[in-house]
């Protein structure tokens, strides 16, 4: 028997909610199957099979949330005693080659010749496809052994699954005219051994449990408190319990910005705002590191981090969620702008794994484009030492210099930071620094490397 436990996914993950099992008692599953889809703070993920087997008892119910090490559920294996399953990353890839199988295979006389499409394993059958794909699979119908892969070893990808079910839907897909065959020796398969579960099918069953007991709920009004929504709750309890939050508020004269950006466009490309926000925020963090660093109590020290890993706050429709742009001290403008749309995107289609959001040192949250925010007092992402916070740009009459009254863009800023690692003096020449580099975007250029 095979106790297959929860295993850290992620960095510094110590516990999930169980979204949903994939499989039911009895079905027989391959090495690398999706067995359980489990939602931490950050993301969802899929455990899979650590071998092939029978699935015998589920321990779990959907919706409850357990810590790394806890079993999941247990599965029969052909070389019978009591195993725990070896953890294994579920992320973005998955294992290239099945274990060898344990048991002999009786062979009936001179085996026949089968086809096997690329990306399949000679082997066992097994496919080679993350987690992601498989379920992009699934949601299209797609048996994804007649998909043909375009990948490394014949790995299938998402572009794999959504072109064959272009062709299919024209018609005129199968095995032939869509996946690359090669010639394998056909072993047989023991009579008793079961088949192997429809996993849209069983996915489909929860979902039309899940719903009829929404609906039995419908007329109180609830929302369900699960997933990525309870885990984000967790987040910001623990950090509001553990850090002394404190807010700083400046106003910011981006009018000079706003026509630096306008004559860049003019030269046909377009930086965001945001990418010269992060890229001016790097430079302040230089001259005042104590905001990117991390208390550890422990050992009664601050770590101030050299490396500038900046997350970007992006509202998804399963909620906030925070991809990290990396070394942005070693990006220009230009870098920061393209990184920043390619995790937004990712993010936005719930296709972020964890490297895209591990290791953050500061984070922004730009809601001025959404309108109506004139400021608010953020939440740090622990064990950050600070965030910052960017509100809606209005024009305003300003007395000049010169004692005139011009309109000018102003935008309004807010900072969070941690009151055991700064003071508000530093925060506030921290912003003063922020605001003497946006408000003269042209200084910068005495600044970059």
């Amino acid at each position: 028997m095979v106790e297959v436990k929860l295993h850290d996914i992620g960095e510094g993950m110590t516990e999930a909610d169980i979204n949903c099992y994939l499989v039911k008692p009895g079905d027989f599953v391959k090495a690398d199957d999706p067995l359980v889809e489990v939602q931490t703070d950050k993301m969802t993920a899929e455990i899979p099979a650590p071998r092939s087997g029978v699935i015998k008892e589920l321990l779990l119910t959907p919706g409850q949330t357990v810590k790394v090490g806890t079993t999941l559920l247990i599965m029969e294996d052909r070389s019978g005693g009591v195993q725990i399953s070896e953890p294994k990353k579920v992320a973005d890839v998955v294992k290239i080659e099945a274990e060898p199988a344990e048991a002999s295979v009786a062979v009936l006389d001179r085996p026949a010749e089968v086809k096997v499409p690329v990306g399949v394993s000679a082997r066992l059958g097994q496919i080679l496809a993350s987690p992601y794909t498989r379920k992009v699979a699934r949601e299209n119908g797609v048996n994804i052994m007649e998909v043909k892969g375009t990948g490394p070893a014949g790995r299938i990808t998402e572009e794999d699954i959504l072109a064959f079910v272009k062709l299919r839907d024209q018609g005129v897909a199968s095995i032939s005219e869509v996946g690359s065959e090669q010639e394998v020796p056909n072993v047989s398969k023991p009579a008793s051994e079961p088949e192997t579960p429809n996993v849209s099918e069983v996915r489909s069953e929860l979902k039309e449990d899940r719903a009829r007991i929404e609906n039995k709920l419908s007329h109180q009004d609830i929302l369900p408190f699960r997933g990525r929504r309870k885990q984000i709750a967790k987040k910001m309890v623990q950090s509001m319990y553990t850090i002394p939050h404190c807010t700083h508020f400046e106003e910011i004269d981006v009018s000079e910005l706003i026509a630096l950006r306008e004559e860049i466009k003019g030269s046909g490309r377009s930086i965001s705002a945001t990418a010269f926000f992060i890229k001016v925020l790097s430079i302040a963090l230089k001259e005042f590191p104590v905001f990117n660093a991390k208390l550890d109590e422990e050992t009664e020290s601050i770590q101030l981090l050299r490396e500038h890993h900046i997350g970007i706050a992006v509202d998804t429709p399963e909620g906030l969620i925070v991809p990290v742009i990396r070394n942005v001290e070693q990006k220009n403008l230009n870098q920061i702008h393209e990184e920043m749309k390619r995790l937004t995107k990712l993010a936005q289609d719930d296709k972020l794994t964890v490297k895209d959001i591990s290791g953050g040192t500061f984070t922004i949250s730009n809601v001025g484009p959404l309108g109506g925010s004139i400021g608010a007092t953020p939440i740090i992402q622990h064990p950050q030492t600070a965030l910052v916070s960017f509100h809606k740009t209005k024009k305003r009459p300003v007395v000049t210099d010169q004692d005139e009254i011009a309109i000018r863009s102003i935008m309004n800023l807010s900072m969070a930071f941690d009151h055991r690692v700064a003071d508000g003096a530093t925060a506030v020449a921290f912003t003063n620094r922020f605001a003497q580099l946006i408000e003269n975007p042209k200084m910068m250029l005495l600044e970059l490397k």
